[in-house]
């Protein structure tokens, strides 16, 4: 009975990986210049090389490919880096800064729900001249009444609305939001 030699099966380069680390840290520390940075493109350089070793020829030079891939992501991010703006105050980014979508939607909800309790007369009169943006002469012709009574009627029923979502003279009520003017846009109903 003899024995076959046994079949070494070829080694994973992944598991050669560890072995470089020492040397890519030298390499990022000479291109950085900071530990914590070195750290971080050793770190982002092994993760981008172990997601795509798939591209990794075998046979080829292990080392070379990881010391690409390592010098490729130190210039990528230093390019980034040269397009980025300091924000150390936060002026940019409070600039930046949008309502959530979801307010406007709830205002017009609760809006919707305080313009369906006021009488029919003053949800007709706020129609026509908050909604539509008639004058309050070309609503008293709609509503076939005086001009002061329509007058009567629109300021009774935002006073009524004021009181009903709590609003004070001081408080805005943004429907402004792009969600909620797409609605309002959109809806061929009147409200309420």
């Amino acid at each position: 009975m003899t024995t076959a030699a046994a079949e070494v099966p070829p080694s994973d380069p992944r598991d050669e990986i560890v072995k470089h680390l020492p040397a890519m840290r030298a390499f990022a520390m000479s291109l950085a210049r900071n530990s914590a940075q070195a750290d971080d493109l050793v770190q982002d350089s092994v993760v981008k090389a172990w997601s795509n070793f798939d591209k990794f020829k075998p046979g080829t030079n292990l080392r070379a490919w990881l010391f690409t891939i390592l010098r490729n992501t130190f210039y990528s991010a230093r390019r980034k880096s040269g397009r980025e703006v300091a924000d150390v105050d936060g002026v940019m980014a409070g600039n930046l800064a949008s309502k959530p979508d979801h307010d406007g939607r709830l205002a017009l909800a609760d809006f919707q729900t305080a313009f369906a309790t006021l009488p029919d007369e003053q949800r007709e009169t706020l129609w026509l001249v908050g909604a539509l943006g008639m004058s309050y002469d070309e609503a008293a012709v709609t509503c076939g009444c005086a001009v002061g009574t329509v007058k009567s009627r629109a300021n009774r029923a935002r006073a009524r609305l004021a009181e009903i979502l709590h609003l004070s003279d001081e408080d805005e009520l943004e429907l402004t939001d792009q969600s909620t003017m797409a609605v309002v846009a959109a809806s061929n109903t009147p409200l309420g």
